[in-house]
């Protein structure tokens, strides 16, 4: 067995029973990669050791070998990262069609509801809640 495999093989075994890297574990890094710039650019102490910080617990995580914990840490996160990615997408989709239609909330639900633009004043009936109330488009 050559020096490398010999390597390889015993970095597997360390890495046996362990959570390894995720999702939230590469979004960490990146956040303290861009906390570690904006200490650089201000000259702050504290930003730098929120950074470190950071590092200390994706390491942490990493080398974790209670992998349900982490999975739900993981899955708490995607959740959340979709719903943000979601309504960054559904806002980006309403600023697009503005002149086609006009989007507005439901007032009992707050659900995003929307008219063709042009057609007057409208009873509308809610989709989620089945509230019926006028709308002007």
């Amino acid at each position: 067995m050559s020096f490398w495999e010999r390597i390889k093989q015993s970095l597997r075994n360390f890495m046996a029973n362990r959570h390894g890297v995720d999702q939230f574990s590469v979004m960490l890094v990146w956040a303290g990669l861009v906390v570690y710039i904006l200490s650089a650019i201000f000259s702050s102490g504290l930003l730098s050791l929120v950074s470190l910080a950071m590092y200390v617990y994706t390491l942490f995580r990493i080398f974790s070998r209670k992998e349900q914990k982490r999975r739900e840490e993981n899955r708490r996160y995607m959740e959340l990262k979709t719903k943000i990615v979601t309504g960054f997408k559904q806002a980006f989709t309403r600023f697009k069609n503005r002149k086609q239609y006009k989007y507005f909330r439901c007032p009992n639900c707050k659900a995003w509801l929307r008219l063709p633009r042009g057609t007057g004043v409208v009873t509308v009936t809610c989709g989620r809640c089945h509230t019926n109330f006028t709308q002007k488009s």
